[in-house]
């Protein structure tokens, strides 16, 4: 599941961005999508009707059922800045694990690389 909680601006965005998305084919609408999700976090699947198209009608009436929250840009930064920090520390974490469990530590292998090459030059 994506986010539920925009800035007025990114909604303007994802608007746009479902315009273009049924206004175009099936390669256009497929990236139309992956922008979506990576850009906005946005799932159409989380706010559609199974069967039915979504588009910007459907947006707003996400928005009018409350499925979709409007937020200041200041509180969307801030929502956005803390997912980034329990992003950083769930995969600080998980490769804490599988060092542990007799994963290579990339970055350390790759730190001895570099100081092999620098005194081999």
């Amino acid at each position: 599941m994506g986010r539920n909680k925009f800035s007025q601006s990114e909604i303007n965005a994802i608007a746009k961005l479902l315009r273009l998305k049924n206004a175009g084919n099936r390669a256009k609408q497929k990236l139309v999508r992956h922008d979506l999700r990576v850009d906005y976090e946005f799932n159409i699947s989380d706010f559609n009707e199974p069967g039915k198209a979504f588009g910007e009608e459907e947006l707003q009436e996400a928005i009018r059922r409350g499925a979709i929250e409007i937020l200041d840009d200041a509180t969307i930064a801030d929502m956005k800045e803390k997912r980034a920090r329990d992003k950083a520390r769930d995969e600080a974490a998980r490769e804490k694990e599988a060092i542990d469990n007799g994963a290579t530590d990339w970055k350390k292998a790759m730190k001895e690389w570099q100081e092999w090459e620098e005194e081999s030059r």
